[in-house]
Order: structure tokens, then C-alpha cells, then sequence
């Protein structure tokens, strides 16, 4: 009989990098931790023995749990978790059948470093078109859900890093940018190790936009359109970010699972 209360990494696969993804708390102990430390996208690290005094912070939200092999520790925290009435599963198998199933896994080395709430905070130019939507979307949906973006004037991106410990990115001279042909969505990638097919693929369509070589793959050419389009509908860099988070959701769906359908006009029948 499937478990009521675990989910499996087939089910959870489906789930990650949506907007209603689950949060994902990992409590491996430090050994196993430190013996591969990586995280599954957009998860955070919680100490399984002071689940009571953390418990709280996810009141109200989905969460899965996950540690080594699926058994005593995500299991314990999740029931731990459901007694604060929280909806809260444990994944199935834990971190190694994620791993075993080639799941998309990030490096927590890459991260910058947390603000006092926990939140890591970048920081680029106003105004942003494609990249500077392409990297928060990334960021929020595969690394830190909370993250924190700083749109300034360009001239001020290296100064408000330094003001406010924030991470410069898609500017010049900095680590989280250009490099080559690739944009700075592809170094997050890399950087992160987040590789998937459906990412590989969005990846192609958001540097053929971003670097005016629209003959790279056919999406690129709506897709600038509609990046182009949503910045001149917005004064408010964050209110535009909030809606280009939707197109990004789109077309990493689209990369996911509809490649290969096509929409044609039905033409079965005769007009009457």
C-alpha cells in the first residue's frame, strides 16, 4: 500500500521548479552532509534535533523532508512537523534514491552567503530585459525561494554590493556574468551544477535572446519579444520581475514537458 505520508522522488521530480513546489528541508546529519554537499533545488538545511524550535517557520506551507535513505530522521522531523499542523511529507528512499534517479541537485558550496534572515541578496542594473529576469527566476525556483533582488542604476551595482552584502550579477568584471557566448543564466547553471534537460534547453533559449543570436533555436525570437514587451509594460523592476517569473514558469514547462506537441486548427469537418 503507498505510504500516506511520504512522497516518492518520481512525484517530488514533477513538483520541483514549479511555483507551488514544496518546501524542501534537508536534515542529513553533518557526516553525510559533508560526504556529498549538495542540496535538492530550492532547499534549506534544518538541524533534526531542534525541529521544535523551527517547526513554526513553515506554518501554513507544504514541506518534504528529506535525509540520508528516507527512514528514521525525515521521517521523525515530518511526523514532528505534522504534529504542529503542518502538512509534511518525507521523501521516499531520502537523498540517495534523489541521487540514484539522477534528480537535479545544486552545490550549497555556490551559495553567497545568507543575510541575518536567512535570505542571500544580489544585486544588478535597472531595467532588466532577459538575463536579469532569467537569473532571479533561477535563483528562486532551484536555489533560495527567499532571495532578495536589487535592481540600481548601473553605475551603482558595484557600490550598493558592497553597502549591503549583496552579490553583483550580469554586470562586468564580476564572478556571475558573461562569459564567452554563454550569459550569465548559463554560469548560474554551471556554477550551481543544476543541470537537466529542461534546463539545458531553456538555458539555449535565454542566451539566443540575450545575445542577439535569434538563429540558435526558434523560441528565441518570441521569447524576446515577450521579455522586450513585459519591460516597457512596468516603471517597477520588481513588479516586472513578479510577472516575468510567470513567462520563465512557462517555457521551463514547455522545455519539461511540450516539446513535441504541436496545435494545428481542426479540420475535420465542413462549415455548416
Amino acid at each position: 500500500m503507498p505510504s500516506t505520508t511520504a512522497i516518492t522522488v518520481a512525484q517530488l521530480s514533477r513538483l520541483v521548479g514549479l511555483p507551488d513546489a514544496p518546501d524542501l528541508v534537508d536534515v542529513r546529519i553533518d557526516e553525510d552532509f559533508e560526504a556529498d554537499p549538495r542540496l535538492l533545488p530550492a532547499s534549506c538545511r534544518r538541524d533534526f534535533r531542534t525541529v521544535s524550535t523551527w517547526a513554526a517557520d513553515f506554518a501554513g506551507r507544504r514541506v518534504v523532508v528529506i535525509c540520508q535513505r528516507g527512514q528514521k530522521l525525515s521521517q521523525g522531523v515530518a511526523a514532528w512537523l505534522r504534529h504542529e499542523g503542518i502538512a509534511a511529507e518525507s521523501l521516499e528512499g531520502g537523498f540517495e534514491a534523489w541521487g540514484a534517479a539522477k534528480g537535479p541537485l545544486f552545490k550549497a558550496d555556490a551559495m553567497p552567503p545568507r543575510d541575518n534572515k536567512g535570505r542571500t541578496v544580489w544585486v544588478t542594473r535597472a531595467r532588466p530585459k532577459v538575463d536579469r529576469i532569467a537569473c532571479p527566476w533561477l535563483i528562486r525556483r532551484f536555489v533560495d525561494p527567499s532571495a532578495v533582488f536589487l535592481f540600481v542604476e548601473p553605475s551603482e551595482v558595484l557600490a550598493a554590493a558592497d553597502r549591503f552584502s549583496a552579490v553583483p550579477f550580469d554586470v562586468d568584471d564580476v564572478f556571475w556574468s558573461h562569459r564567452g557566448e554563454r550569459c550569465t543564466f548559463d554560469t548560474m547553471i554551471e556554477e550551481f551544477g543544476l543541470r537537466s534537460e529542461a534546463l539545458d534547453r531553456l538555458a539555449l533559449i535565454v542566451r539566443a535572446a540575450d545575445t542577439a543570436r535569434l538563429d540558435l533555436v526558434p523560441q528565441a525570437a518570441g521569447f524576446l519579444a515577450a521579455s522586450l514587451g513585459l519591460s516597457r509594460m512596468f516603471r517597477d523592476d520588481l513588479e516586472q520581475l513578479k510577472a516575468g517569473m510567470l513567462l520563465y514558469d512557462a517555457f521551463f514547462r514547455w522545455c519539461r514537458d511540450a516539446t513535441d506537441e504541436t496545435h494545428n486548427w481542426p479540420s475535420g469537418g465542413k462549415a455548416p
